[in-house]
């Protein structure tokens, strides 16, 4: 999953960064680099909150021009794919456990971007809302 980050310069130095897919979020950097550290360490702040807010989890739109950096989320972060589609679904969290034969506060912890989840249990997720979860490994850039 990837978010575009609007990366402008600062009069200050550095950038300051910005996410147009979400309505707030605004962090900045002395360096590209420790902006985009820092870029992905806000974007996963506000995924948090979304989730945790049971609020809508906007899809990812695509960058609009060069001032734009593409921002991955790590592999785990899979549980935000989990999230939007449980969303989608209109199910819930009760009929998810029901679904899955687990506990509701299991069910959170799916969701909780912070707990370790193992990749069995994200995947029989996926498949209690009638989805499946694909992995992908290529060479990296």
């Amino acid at each position: 999953m990837e978010y575009p980050a609007l990366f402008e310069p600062s009069k200050e130095g550095g950038f300051v960064v910005t996410f147009p897919d979400f309505d707030w979020g605004v962090t900045q950097g002395e360096t590209e680099q420790d902006a985009q550290e820092m870029a992905l360490d806000a974007l996963c702040t506000m995924i948090r909150k979304h989730v945790r807010n049971g609020e809508h989890l906007p899809r990812p739109s695509k960058p609009r021009d060069r001032k734009y950096r593409v921002i991955r989320l790590p592999a785990l972060h899979a549980k935000a794919e989990l999230y939007m589609a449980f969303d989608a679904s209109g199910l819930r969290k009760a009929e998810m456990a029901r679904r899955m034969g687990i506990s509701k506060v299991n069910v959170d912890r799916l969701f909780d971007l912070t707990h370790h989840s193992r990749l069995d249990q994200i995947e029989a997720a996926f498949q209690a809302l009638g989805k499946e979860l694909a992995i992908e490994i290529r060479d990296a850039a």
